[in-house]
């Protein structure tokens, strides 16, 4: 097609003729009529032009390679915020790749990003994913990086960047550009890269993805040179991605595990407690067989779904009095050792005893001490155990099982079946408590967690369903109520308590649930839906069945309790805690939020007696296969 040339000389002269004649005069006494401007044909002709093809890209780009690469990793999902660091990736992944296996997944902030890739990974348990752009995307990402540190969940970040100054765009450009661009995140994630080839990406992104998944797994970042990306693939290149091969999971001395085994095998009153143990289905049914083997009450610090919930040995609500009592405390990847054995009092002097007996041994199996760094302090206060074991704790259970049943002589497992019976009716006096205690407040307006929880659990107990959120802040209802016997029945929460993980974790982990025809379910808080309410788009965008059920307590009420208690503390009272906390003023209408982005949603729900009809329709639109929020205003706790 041939191309129209315009001169500029005359383009010009036209718009200035065109502007000198529709701003003359109006007669003096008459009314000035409107002014008309019309273009020019040379401006119409310059506005309506086909621009001239660009010569195509010499040979194949090096962003096709480096799609291959990501597909030889298994990654089938790539969530990003899109951004022109990693605009080649991205074209190659939607025309070259077909935009599947990896399927692009449009996010609305890169900490959305992260936090569904963190979620996906606790269901699906392989990594996601992540694409993030320069300094600002990076910045942006941060927090969800941090959150999946601290919760020892593997995110693969690949970082667009141009390192090459002459080939920089002018402009924001540089703005988005950093010489180490990994430095800003460095303190938090395992490990990062930037290959300065397409062979260095091929073999730094293997490596990246052993690092991730080794445990303790954590985040990696492999920084995509945009030069790397859009540059041709140069004809005589030899390029070979590498065999993956999962790194087998590091396990405790053997030594150390007789020794821990031996402690537990002649222990009168032996307690388990774990926190991050289960990686997969499999550490479930370990800990049962490990538990059951002593007869030992197990504690789930809830970090993972770890222990069948309706299972005689769980006595998690018991935690206290039955660390009072133990003579031998076995600790499984436990976050805060020290939090576990020692209470903490919030008063002006933090005062600080001692919640065990003289003369427990304590024993820690986990990979803490594997990976530390100093300036982030995740690893909490130190706490002197007796039996140390660095190993993965689900791949040392097995050992220490065997271990345990090699010490038992015949006297001691007629001891230790003899506590069967004392653990089943405290098991069953446990959960009577919980229920009865689920009445109290039963017809309270705004509406009670446990009430929500309950009705809950109604609406969705006879599916294949998932809770895919955090229970704290709704007081482990849900523990304390629902049976959770499987692995997908719960996946922990965020790790690092940064706000606006939530919803997007949430999502990420009903993309892992929908390949296998589960009903996610996300309790979700209020203030940290503000933070990433674009996740609710992502959703519906993205086809995802979630059900979000709003916890709307129209407040950051953790906060608005650090005010009460300072405010007590001061004598000042607790009459203006909700200045800086309440979420009011106007109240947020989360159904019309949810509708907004083309997502069902209902609400508020006030009235108690409406939660349970509202809960059917919303798990019915669920169950079609699509996302709904029922809104729900809710008592602080």
């Amino acid at each position: 097609m041939e191309t129209m040339k315009v001169d500029r000389r005359k383009f010009l002269a036209g718009v200035a003729g065109a502007s000198a004649a529709s701003t003359m005069a109006a007669p003096r006494g008459a009314a000035a009529a409107p002014a008309v401007k019309f273009p020019s044909a040379a401006a119409r002709a310059a506005e309506t032009l086909v621009p001239a093809a660009l010569p195509a890209s010499p040979g194949r780009p090096g962003s096709d390679f480096m799609v291959d690469v990501i597909r030889s990793l298994g990654i089938e999902y790539i969530a990003a915020n899109p951004a022109s660091s990693f605009r080649g990736l991205q074209e190659s992944i939607v025309n070259y790749g077909g935009n599947a296996k990896p399927e692009f997944l449009t996010c609305m902030h890169e900490e959305s990003s992260v936090a569904m890739a963190h979620g996906y990974f606790k269901i699906a348990g392989k990594p996601m994913g992540v694409l993030c752009h320069g300094t600002v995307g990076l910045q942006h990402a941060s927090m969800g990086l941090y959150n999946a540190w601290c919760d020892r969940v593997p995110v693969i970040m690949i970082l667009g960047n141009i390192v090459d100054a002459a080939k920089r765009r002018p402009g924001v450009e540089w703005l988005h550009t950093a010489q180490d661009v990994a430095a800003i995140v460095r303190d938090f994630t395992k490990w990062d890269d930037l290959p300065g080839s397409l062979q260095h990406f091929a073999e730094s992104s293997v490596r990246a993805y052993k690092i991730a998944t080794t445990p303790p797994m954590e985040p990696v970042v492999i920084v995509a040179d945009g030069g790397l990306q859009e540059g041709p693939i140069s004809d005589g290149e030899s390029l070979a991605i590498p065999r993956l091969v999962a790194t087998a999971p590091p396990q405790g001395d053997a030594g150390a595990v007789r020794e821990a085994a031996r402690l537990l095998a002649n222990a009168q009153a032996p307690v388990i407690v774990a926190d991050r143990l289960a990686r997969t289905p499999q550490g479930i049914t370990l800990l049962v067989e490990l538990a059951e083997t002593l007869n030992a009450p197990v504690i789930d610090q809830r970090g993972r779904m770890n222990f069948p919930t309706a299972h005689y040995l769980c006595h998690s609500e018991r935690a206290r009095a039955l660390i009072g009592q133990a003579d031998v405390i076995c600790g499984l990847e436990l976050t805060d050792y020290w939090g576990t054995v020692n209470a903490y009092t919030d008063n002006h002097e933090r005062t600080t005893t001692a919640r065990t007996k003289a003369g427990v041994k304590l024993v820690s199996i986990g990979v803490g001490d594997l990976y530390t760094k100093s300036n982030y302090q995740d690893f909490e206060r130190f706490a002197a155990v007796d039996v140390p074991i660095a190993g993965d704790g689900e791949a040392t259970l097995p050992a220490l099982i065997e271990a345990v049943k090699a010490s038992l002589p015949a006297e001691r497992r007629t001891a230790i079946a003899g506590r069967a019976e004392a653990m089943r009716k405290a098991h069953a006096a446990m959960r009577e408590r919980q229920r009865v205690d689920a009445t109290y407040a039963w017809d309270a307006t705004p509406v009670s967690t446990a009430r929500l929880s309950a009705e809950l659990w109604g609406a969705i107990k006879n599916e294949d369903w998932s809770l895919v959120s955090p229970d704290n802040f709704i007081s482990r209802w849900p523990h304390r109520l629902w049976t959770m016997e499987k692995h997908h029945h719960f996946i922990g929460g965020s790790g690092g308590a940064g706000e606006g993980y939530g919803l997007p974790a949430a999502v990420g982990a009903a993309l892992a649930n929908r390949a296998a025809g589960r009903l996610s379910v996300n309790i979700q808080c209020d203030g940290d839906m503000m933070y990433a309410p674009g996740a609710l788009w992502t959703a519906v965008h993205h086809q995802l069945p979630l059900l979000t059920v709003m916890h709307n307590n129209r407040a950051y009420h953790q906060e608005t309790m650090h005010l009460q208690r300072l405010g007590n503390r001061r004598n000042r009272g607790v009459d203006r805690a909700g200045i800086g906390t309440a979420i009011t003023n106007p109240n947020v209408d989360y159904a019309k939020l949810a509708q907004s982005m083309g997502m069902w949603g209902e609400g508020p729900i006030e009235n108690p007696a409406d939660l349970g009809p509202a809960l059917a329709r919303a798990v019915a639109v669920v169950k079609r296969g699509e996302p709904a929020l029922l809104d729900v205003v809710t008592q602080p706790r």
